[in-house]
C-alpha cells in the first residue's frame, strides 16, 4: 500500500504546482494512477525537506539538554531534513580532533542531515583562530555563536581565512561592553517591570563593523538572528552596495515583541524580543528580500534552567517542531507573505548559501489540520516555547531523508 496525495500543492524549482503524488518505499513519484489500497490524503503540501541553518543540538557536552538523536527527531517532525548545528559544545569544535567527537555521534544517531559549524576561535574565546583549515572539509561554515567576536583584527583574520577556504562566517553580533547585565530588550516592558535591558545597539553596531570588514576581505558573511530595525536597515543598504551578506531572523521575532512578554523563562532568548516597531521592520525585511532566511535558533535547556523567570533563566527557546506551522498560519494565511516566499526562506536560500545538498529529501504537511501547540508532545528534550497554547494549521505527516522515513505522523 502506498501513501497517495490527491491534488497536492507541490513546491518545485521555486514555484507551486497542483499534482497527484505517491510515496512508496521512501520515494516520491508523481502519478495520477491510484490503486484501490492506497492511503489517500487531500489538501497537502509536498516540498523539499526544510533546512535550518541555526540549531543547538547540545551534544557533545550537554546531552541533558538535548542529544543529536532527540534534536534531529524533533527536526524531522518539523519537516526539516537538514540542520546546521552550532559549536557552543564541550569540547568546542575548534580542531579536527574536537570536531570528530561530534561527527561520530552524528553518524551514529542523526535521523536527518546534520551540517556542523566549526568555531571561529579556540574555545569560542575570541583570542586565537581555530584550526579552520583542518575543519573546512567537514563544516558548513564558521561561527562563535553565543558570543560576538569582539576584536576587529580577530574577525578580520577569520574572514580572510574563511574566504580562502570558501566557507561563510556566520556571526552572532553582540558588543559585550554594551550589554551591561541586560537580559531582555531595553524597552517599555523592562522599564515598567524593573528588568535590566539589552540595547539594540549591542546588535547593530557589530553588524556595521563586520560589514566594513567584509568590504575589505570579500568574505561570504551571514548574520545570525537579527532582531532590530536598525539591523534590517544596515543590511538592506549593504546589499544595495553589493556586499556579500545574507541574514536570518527567527519565528519569534516575526510573530512576537516585548508586548507579549510574561514573567516566565520561556520568553527569554538572545537576542531578546524587541519592540513592535522592530517586529514591523523585520516583517518588511522578509517581504522585500533583505532577510534571506528564517532559522529557529532551536536552543533547548532543562526545565530547571528555564524555570527561574526572566531574570534567572537560561537564554534560549525551542522551535524546530513548530516553525513552519506558525509561519504558515500567521504569515501566509493572513496574507503577509506568499507561501512561495516562505519556502524560499526555509528551503532555497539556506541550502544555496551553505551548500546543503538534500538530494531527493521531501516532507509532507496537511495544511487543513488545525491543532494547539503543546510542549508536552515535543520530541525535543526542550519544552520552553513562547508559543505554548497557540493554534496553528499545518501538521507534518511525513519526512523522508536520503530515502529513509525520518518521521511519520501517527494519530
Amino acid at each position: 500500500m502506498s501513501k497517495a496525495y490527491k491534488n497536492a500543492k507541490v513546491y518545485k524549482d521555486g514555484s507551486l504546482a497542483i499534482l497527484n503524488a505517491k510515496v512508496c518505499d521512501g520515494k516520491l513519484e508523481f502519478s495520477d494512477e491510484f490503486e484501490p489500497g492506497d492511503e489517500i490524503y487531500e489538501n497537502c503540501l509536498i516540498l523539499p525537506g526544510l533546512a535550518d541553518v541555526h540549531v543547538h543540538l547540545r551534544e557533545p557536552g550537554f546531552s541533558y539538554k538535548e542529544t543529536i538523536a532527540t534534536g534531529t527527531a524533533a527536526a524531522a517532525r518539523g519537516g526539516y531534513t537538514a540542520v546546521c548545528s552550532m559549536p557552543n559544545l564541550n569540547p568546542v569544535p575548534d580542531s579536527t580532533e574536537h570536531l570528530n567527537e561530534q561527527l561520530d555521534i552524528i553518524r551514529k544517531d542523526a535521523v536527518i542531515r546534520v551540517c556542523p559549524y566549526g568555531a571561529i576561535t579556540c574555545g569560542e574565546k575570541g583570542e586565537e583562530l581555530s584550526d579552520m583549515e583542518g575543519m573546512a572539509p567537514y563544516v558548513c561554515g564558521f561561527s562563535d555563536d553565543g558570543r560576538g567576536v569582539q576584536k576587529d583584527n580577530m574577525m578580520h583574520s577569520a574572514m580572510i581565512k574563511a574566504r580562502q577556504l570558501g566557507k561563510p562566517i556566520a556571526a552572532h553580533c553582540e558588543v559585550n561592553e554594551l550589554l551591561k547585565g541586560g537580559y531582555i530588550h531595553e524597552g517599555r516592558y523592562a522599564a515598567e517591570h524593573g528588568h535590566k535591558g539589552i540595547c539594540s545597539a549591542s546588535e547593530y553596531e557589530q553588524i556595521a563593523r563586520d560589514i566594513e570588514l567584509v568590504k575589505e576581505t570579500g568574505c561570504a558573511y551571514h548574520v545570525c538572528h537579527i532582531s532590530t530595525k536598525e539591523s534590517v536597515d544596515i543590511i538592506r543598504k549593504a546589499k544595495a552596495a553589493g556586499v556579500n551578506i545574507t541574514c536570518e531572523t527567527g519565528p519569534h521575532y516575526l510573530l512576537m515583541c516585548e508586548d507579549d512578554l510574561q514573567e516566565n523563562g520561556r520568553f527569554k532568548m538572545n537576542p531578546p524580543l524587541r519592540s513592535e516597531e522592530d517586529k514591523k521592520a523585520l516583517l518588511e525585511g522578509i517581504t522585500d528580500g533583505t532577510i534571506d532566511m528564517i532559522a529557529t535558533d532551536h536552543a533547548p535547556h532543562s526545565a530547571e534552567e528555564k524555570g527561574k523567570g526572566l531574570a534567572g533563566s537560561a537564554m534560549g527557546v525551542v522551535g524546530i517542531e513548530t516553525a513552519f506551522p506558525l509561519l504558515y498560519t500567521y504569515l501566509v494565511k493572513e496574507g503577509r507573505i506568499s507561501l512561495e516566499r516562505l519556502l524560499q526562506m526555509m528551503v532555497d536560500a539556506p541550502k544555496e548559501r551553505f551548500g546543503i545538498d538534500t538530494a531527493d529529501d521531501f516532507t509532507v504537511f496537511d495544511l487543513s489540520d488545525r491543532y494547539t501547540i503543546d510542549p508536552a508532545d515535543f520530541l525535543s528534550k526542550g519544552r520552553a516555547t513562547p508559543f505554548e497554547g497557540w493554534e496553528v494549521n499545518g501538521r507534518c505527516l511525513l519526512t523522508v531523508c536520503d530515502g529513509r522515513i525520518a518521521y511519520e505522523y501517527r494519530k
